[in-house]
């Protein structure tokens, strides 16, 4: 017999192989003897099941921030999207136009438009008036009422700048209250975009901008109260006194210019000769000056030229001043300037 002369504990490589078996990272079997004390197994099953939920977890919030990150930047695209669209429109639109971040606020259409308003004064042997008026072209043409130039011998405009010109009367239509007036030697003036008065809702906001008492650009806000009201008014300054007009009368204590509706006079009588035509009502305020100056909507469009207001102590007996508006304007509709745009071009009335 051979005498096995190895100490306790050693490795065999003839050991029963089922005596603590152990896998070592390198695939080699340790077995223990009596006594031994196998190496601990490299990796235990429990930690391997913890070890997944991390991994699983951080998976998951990886897709969600891709997702997240995606809408992100399909938002950011729309938004630089719209915004070049805007900016490659914008120098193909004529007149004034009001920004994408002001759209809808009466700052932003009082920005783009007010550069298109003036002043008007005229000057005629009975004192002189203020009205408004609004460029519709570079070159100069303004549209106003009738009664704020009717007689005028002398007409200064005056823009949003400061700068002051002298007018001529292009052409003038009594029966619509509404007149043409171009500039001497003007270029280059902000313009005013016609809008469509047809597509005017009650209920609407609005903004007005004129020279009340003289008060060059201010700007007023409100809705539109009613549509088609029939308002009648005096063809020319012989309704009004001192022939003011509804500017206020520098000269002469002139006061607001007078119209009927509903059957009674407000204002003043306003004489024999007068015309009726629909207009737009408004409660936006209206006073002295803001004769044919603009009602605009709140995309910047012009629907409509201011015409007359009701001031509740214009008809109390020795009254010298106006107590202003109360909510009762009312403007030319924009429709009925455009259909006669033409024939006050050629310096016709109807």
């Amino acid at each position: 017999m051979t005498e096995n002369l190895r100490p306790s504990g050693a490795h065999s490589t003839d050991q029963d192989p089922t005596s603590y078996p152990y896998a070592s990272p390198h695939g080699t079997a340790y077995a223990g003897a009596a006594g031994g004390y196998p190496p601990p197994p490299p990796y235990a099953p429990t930690n391997r099941r913890k070890a997944k939920r991390p991994v699983a977890l951080l998976a998951a919030v990886a897709i969600a921030a891709g997702v997240i990150g995606g809408g992100t930047a399909t938002l950011v695209g729309q938004l630089n999207g719209q915004n070049s669209a805007a900016t490659g429109s914008g120098g193909a639109v004529n007149g004034t136009t009001v920004s994408q971040s002001s759209k809808g606020t009466v700052a932003g259409v009082a920005e783009a438009v007010s550069p298109a308003i003036v002043e008007i004064g005229a000057a005629s042997s009975a004192g002189k008036s203020t009205g408004s008026g609004v460029v519709i072209t570079e070159d100069g043409e303004i549209v106003t009422n009738n009664h704020v130039i009717s007689g005028a011998q002398q007409i200064q405009v005056t823009l949003s700048t400061g700068r002051t010109y002298t007018a001529d009367v292009m052409g003038t239509d009594p029966d619509k209250d509404l007149a043409l007036i171009k500039l001497r030697d003007a270029s280059g003036l902000k313009t005013a975009t016609l809008g469509d008065s047809s597509k005017v809702k009650v209920g609407e906001e609005v903004v007005a901008i004129g020279s009340p008492e003289g008060l060059t650009g201010t700007v007023t806000s409100g809705i539109v109260s009613a549509l088609d009201r029939d308002v009648t008014v005096a063809k020319d300054d012989s309704g009004s006194s001192g022939g003011s007009g509804q500017g206020r009368g520098r000269q002469g204590g002139g006061q607001e210019w007078p119209f009927e509706f509903g059957g009674q006079q407000f204002n003043g009588d306003t004489g024999e000769e007068t015309t009726t035509y629909k207009a737009l009502q408004t409660d936006a305020s209206l006073n002295p000056g803001n004769s044919g100056g603009a009602l605009i909507n709140m995309d910047g469009e012009i629907i409509g030229i201011n015409s007359a207001m009701y001031s509740p102590s214009s008809s109390s007996a020795g009254s010298g001043s106006s107590a202003g508006s109360v909510g009762l304007g009312f403007a030319i509709p924009v429709n009925t300037l455009k259909a006669d745009l033409d024939t006050l071009r050629a310096g016709n009335g109807s």
